[in-house]
């Protein structure tokens, strides 16, 4: 008998007792109800961290609208309250914040000090949060033995709806007498329960309340804000080849409007169920079945996965990263992590390494920002393991997402518009360049996407915002994201008996927005290919051997942790020094392209932009920013120019060019050839390549002379490649 020896006043009310003994049973859970009460209120009161410290009376003061509890203090405190609130935490919450609510008001009146009035003040609705350190449940284990209890699931928040206002009670009138009720409202998405008679008792001479007399008065009602928000799982918590499960989630007073769609969360909730308002028409005759939901009581911002929120390092990660990036050769050790699996492709691997760091985003005075993000595109022969770089990133980077070309729309890859099917209304679903924002979208095909699929990232790429005008809505999203893209040439293969534009086949105005543009050719030399294919056969055999692959994980792990970190902390600014340099560089990059288009009689493939300038200011920093240091200095711009020559240069000048310094002869013979390419094939007429090439060479010409004839010849558009350049076509 816990209740008994608290002062509570017991009274019989001989008229309502029904004489069969429930009254006492009642009276009991009222004096433990009365218990539990005291109790939640000492805690609040008198829970201490260290000497003298109370953190949640300090809490409450200073933020008298919402008290955020951790479990474990309050097991800490009396061990019989967290298994009540676990178990039913629809009884004991409002208890709970029924305690709240008078402490508040007991110390409001301590300071104020009016002795007359101690018990004046009203207690004011103080909501509680809860928080714990247990781990979380899986969505998809769910299930009818947790209903309304509490519950701790995670995952990725895809769509946010509008506020509502949900009324807490509701008053009714009675249409016939006038007579005024209060009827308190379920909390989460539960309705009110309406009598169905008037407790008016008719005089002699009035007519008595009909059933059902009660109308609402809205105004006189009882108010609080309510969101519902949808909760899908995390995507590397779901099973392969399953569709990720998503959860109805309904959150109230100060969690309204807190949380963006594609924000990962931890929250813990009970787990309840309502009437879904549209199955009573596919389910007729099924009334007891509900929809879940989950009514949240607390939200944490998951920080490991995200990098917008500050995550927590320990000391000694710190030291062991600072420690790190004081070595000479961080920055080889790092490149050497990168990617471990794959040979060679050093500058790549260095280029990644940049794009995981980022450069640092910039806001001038006139409120215009300046992207601090590295986009690389990736283009050459299959099987040069562009696809495991990209998913490398992937496993990598703080947030990250991969996308295919082909399969990929332009509203999903920047957001669209959803028609609620409840409530009819439009909202917004943030599509992979939203979701990824603070992180690297890796998108492999580049080439296959369609051409008014690929105008959807140019805005993203460069200004890094995705403005949507559709359905009456007008919004800018932030999709502040490096781009990680993997293509093939037009042809399938690099090839070199074309120029770089007929190589790559991409848009000037998508190239530009690039930093890096690597074109990755399958070179065919002995020696290395001995060796590749050593270390190939190296990693399939050791692959076996390491089951236990903490080590690969942890190592893993450590260079996300690192690469946040970095992000976090460091925003390198370029030194004097090293901007001359980088001005001096530029203009003649800038001339050597002028002589060279002079020369050639024709633009390069990749054009060298101001952009491109901003690409080696952002490599500087990346470089800077991975040994933690805040000036980007001369050496980080010389291996910067560097990376950017071997990369963006060498795709500019890569095919051949038209005049490849053709000395008359040449030239001679390359129109004989045109001549009797012309003779040979009449107009509308087709002929196979193989065909054409064996009957020239009879007559003794040379075979590289007649394929440059035929390559010129296209480009002039007088013949046209049909059947996978197998067949020659003359056109008109």
């Amino acid at each position: 008998m816990s209740g008994w020896d608290e002062g509570a006043i017991y009274y019989s009310d001989q008229a309502q007792s029904l004489g069969d003994g429930s009254g006492g049973l009642a009276d009991q859970s009222a004096s433990t109800n009365h218990s539990i009460l005291q109790k939640f209120k000492e805690f609040i009161r008198s829970f201490e961290t260290d000497k003298n410290v109370f953190p949640y009376r300090e809490s409450l003061l200073h933020n008298a609208k919402h008290l955020l509890v951790d479990l474990e203090d309050l097991h800490a405190f009396d061990a019989d309250l967290p298994p009540k609130l676990r178990s039913s935490p629809a009884d004991y919450l409002p208890l709970f914040e029924n305690a709240a609510g008078q402490v508040l008001a007991n110390l409001k009146t301590k300071i104020a000090g009016n002795e007359g009035q101690l018990e004046e003040p009203v207690p004011e609705d103080v909501q509680i949060l809860l928080t714990s350190k247990e781990d979380s449940v899986s969505m998809r284990s769910l299930g009818a033995q947790y209903i309304s209890k509490l519950v701790k699931i995670a995952g990725i928040t895809i769509a946010a709806s509008r506020v509502k206002a949900k009324a807490t009670y509701v008053t009714v009138m009675c249409k016939n007498c006038r007579n005024v009720q209060r009827v308190p409202c379920r909390p989460g998405l539960g309705g009110a329960i309406v009598p169905r008679t008037c407790n008016h008792i008719a005089q002699a001479g009035e007519e008595p309340c009909p059933i059902d007399p009660w109308v609402v008065v809205p105004d006189k009602s009882k108010y609080v804000d309510q969101q519902t928000l949808k909760l899908q799982e995390n995507p590397e918590d779901v099973p392969t080849g399953e569709l990720p499960r998503n959860m109805l989630l309904s959150v109230d007073r100060h969690l309204v409007q807190t949380i963006v769609p594609g924000t990962r969360l931890t929250i813990m909730g009970i787990y309840s169920i309502y009437q879904a308002a549209n199955s009573s028409a596919n389910h007729k005759g099924a009334v007891a079945i509900r929809q879940p939901y989950i009514r949240v009581v607390g939200i944490e911002e998951a920080n490991d996965a995200n990098s917008r929120g500050p995550a927590a390092f320990s000391p000694e990660e710190i030291e062991e990263f600072k420690k790190f990036a004081a070595q000479p050769d961080a920055y080889k050790n790092l490149c050497s992590k990168i990617a471990p699996s794959i040979f060679g492709h050093e500058d790549v691997k260095k280029a990644v390494a940049c794009l995981l760091f980022g450069g640092s985003r910039k806001s001038l005075p006139d409120g215009v920002k300046l992207r601090g993000d590295i986009n690389v595109l990736l283009l050459g022969d299959p099987s040069t393991a562009k696809s495991q770089f990209l998913k490398f990133v992937e496993k990598t980077a703080p947030v990250a997402v991969y996308t295919s070309g082909k399969g990929s729309s332009a509203a999903g890859l920047t957001a669209s518009v959803i028609k609620d099917s409840s409530t009819r209304e439009f909202y917004l679903e943030g599509g992979a360049m939203v979701l990824a924002d603070g992180g690297v979208v890796c998108i492999d095909e580049f080439d296959k996407m369609r051409p008014e699929d690929r105008v959807a990232i140019h805005e993203a790429m460069e200004q890094q915002t995705i403005s949507i005008a559709k359905a009456g809505i007008t919004t800018v999203l932030n999709s502040r994201t490096s781009v990680l893209a993997a293509a093939n040439p037009p042809s399938g293969r690099y090839d070199d008996l074309k120029t770089a534009q007929d190589n790559i086949d991409l848009q000037t105005t998508i190239l530009s927005r690039f930093d890096l543009i690597f074109i990755v050719k399958d070179i065919r030399m002995y020696s290395q290919d001995k060796i590749i294919a050593s270390h190939i056969i190296k990693v399939h055999a050791s692959a076996e051997a390491n089951h236990g692959d903490s080590k690969v994980s942890k190592e893993e792990n450590w260079l996300k942790r690192y690469i946040q970190y970095c992000r976090t902390q460091c925003h390198p600014r370029l030194s004097d020094a090293a901007s001359n340099v980088l001005q001096n560089n530029y203009v003649k990059i800038r001339q050597d392209m002028r002589r060279q288009a002079n020369e050639s009689g024709e633009a390069a493939a990749i054009p060298i932009t101001v952009r491109q300038l901003e690409a080696i200011v952002r490599l500087s920093e990346a470089l800077a920013k991975m040994k933690l240091s805040h000036v980007a200095t001369e050496e980080n711009v010389v291996e910067a120019t560097r990376l950017f020559t071997v990369a963006t240069m060498d795709a500019a000048k890569s095919g051949i060019n038209q005049q490849v310094n053709l000395t008359p002869e040449m030239a001679n013979e390359i129109k004989q050839a045109e001549t009797q390419i012309k003779r040979r094939i009449g107009i509308g007429n087709h002929i196979s390549e193989r065909k054409l090439i064996d009957e020239l060479t009879r007559m003794g010409m040379n075979e590289s002379t007649i394929r440059r004839a035929l390559i010129i010849m296209h480009q002039r558009d007088e013949v046209e490649y049909k059947r996978e350049r197998r067949l020659i076509l003359r056109k008109a």
